[in-house]
């Protein structure tokens, strides 16, 4: 399909899919498909679970453009870079996006597969989209209460455990020490991984809403006696992507 059928149907929702959760399209259903490297701006990414395209579905007969991957700043990009697929989304019309991540959990009231609303989140990764000029953009509400409400009551109606926390992202790609997640512990972090915080920083100086949710896909580095691995990250979040997809149906 061409870029021209993606503009057509003038999404207004869009979904970015972190590690492991491309499967998710499968259940929400794909109606035409693009790669990034099709699209200006855009490049597919080098990480395993990545799938590296965009996808248009449906939910409830509306138009829902799908990143099906993103790339990391670990990748050699610039945050600029990296937000590219938001800066294309805002051109397409989209006013409102939700962005997904694979995370570690640092709460230990938590559970690995279990999903995880994000309130609020620590920019650890030393760098921003919006660098090169001033421009200086209100961060008091990154992620939307009002849309964070939404989700809270969809997952109660579905029975679905729906955790809430700060989200804290750091550069990678190299997992976190123990030290370093102790730190983070301190600092105030539920959940750490190594992307969506770019995105959400250039999705609110457009103006869009944005919700996020992390996909708790491992325990945090010395938290259990296991050591982290991709490979395993990318399964659970394949076993966990039903969940989410059943999340994001019934709040879009």
């Amino acid at each position: 399909m061409s870029l021209s059928h993606l503009q057509s149907a003038c999404p207004e929702t869009a979904i970015v899919l972190g590690s492991g959760l491309g499967s998710v399209v499968d259940d929400l259903g794909i109606e035409a498909e693009v790669p990034f490297a099709d699209v200006p701006g855009l490049s597919a990414s080098t990480v395993p679970g990545h799938a590296g395209r965009l996808v248009l579905s449906r939910i409830s007969g509306k138009a829902v453009l799908i990143a099906q991957g993103r790339r990391h700043l670990y990748e050699g990009l610039s945050a600029y870079e990296v937000t590219a697929s938001i800066r294309f989304m805002h051109e397409l019309g989209v006013k409102r996006v939700v962005l997904t991540n694979a995370a570690g959990a640092i709460k230990e009231s938590m559970a690995v597969g279990e999903l995880m609303l994000i309130t609020d989140h620590l920019n650890l990764q030393g760098t921003t989209p919006l660098l090169g000029g001033p421009h200086f953009h209100d961060m008091s509400e990154v992620y939307s209460a009002t849309w964070r409400d939404r989700f809270l009551a969809a997952a109660a109606k579905l029975q679905m455990p729906l955790h809430e926390g700060v989200y804290a992202a750091l550069l990678g790609p190299q997992y976190e020490t123990p030290a370093e997640i102790r730190m983070l512990r301190t600092l105030g972090a539920d959940a750490v991984g190594m992307s969506t915080v770019p995105e959400a920083i250039q999705a609110r100086a457009l103006g869009m809403e944005v919700a996020g949710i992390s996909m708790l896909t491992n325990w945090a580095a010395g938290l259990k006696p296991q050591t982290l691995d991709h490979s395993e990250v990318v399964a659970v979040g394949k076993q966990a992507s039903v969940q989410l997809a059943k999340l994001l149906a019934a709040v879009l």
